[in-house]
């Protein structure tokens, strides 16, 4: 998470904004690094929520030769007010298309960049902390097997797993709107749930369960 996929994210939005448009020879010379402007028509839309099913695309065609299906994160602001035959300038840039635009409205696609590490860094520092749990819970199993309470799944260990799922994301959304940097997700994070860990142990340690 941080030794890849973070860094390789920075560096793939930070080429992107830098990104001019291409020159006239561009195409021509299999430049994709720059971006290219293209006139597109709409063939189809698909804009659906239903539960847990989200579906957002806009099926394009380029005169005879080329015919494609860009996603988005959500309806709107351009993808609501599209219909078959309409016609949208599409920006790509290294062969995906980045950017939908018509009547003056601009959508990004799912391809295009976005400047949030921060969720980046709370996937990552989730996994980190899910990995030290289970790391702790399973040394005390295996040092005490037939005595390893309070340090069990029910119920302080599933208590300690659904508080880390929400300090992370928690941390990671506050992050992304009030775009602090990425680095400051875990120095929240960590004590955050660690504190979390310890009201949920002495919580316990009040209220124990009832042996039935």
């Amino acid at each position: 998470m941080f030794t890849w996929w973070l860094p390789a994210d920075g560096e793939r939005y930070q080429d992107y904004r830098a990104a001019e448009p291409c020159p006239s020879s561009a195409l021509t010379m299999g430049d994709t690094d720059c971006l290219s402007t293209w006139r597109l028509t709409v063939e189809k839309t698909v804009n659906r929520t239903a539960g847990k099913e989200s579906v957002h695309d806009a099926t394009l065609t380029y005169r005879d030769s080329w015919r494609g299906t860009v996603h988005f994160n959500g309806s709107g602001p351009l993808l609501e007010r599209l219909e078959p035959g309409d016609r949208v300038t599409a920006t790509a840039w290294r062969g995906e298309i980045m950017v939908l635009a018509g009547d003056g409205v601009r959508q990004d696609t799912l391809e295009a960049p976005r400047d949030e590490l921060q969720m980046n860094a709370a996937v990552g520092t989730l996994a980190g902390l899910v990995a030290v749990q289970c790391l702790v819970f399973g040394a005390v199993r295996l040092a005490g097997p037939r005595d390893h309470g309070p340090l069990t799944w029910e119920p302080y260990g599933r208590w300690v797993l659904f508080s880390l799922f929400g300090v992370c994301f928690a941390v990671g959304f506050a992050a992304v709107w009030t775009r602090v940097p990425w680095w400051t997700v875990p120095l929240a994070a960590v004590p955050l749930a660690g504190c979390a860990a310890l009201w949920f142990r002495l919580r316990l340690r009040r209220h124990p369960r009832r042996q039935g």
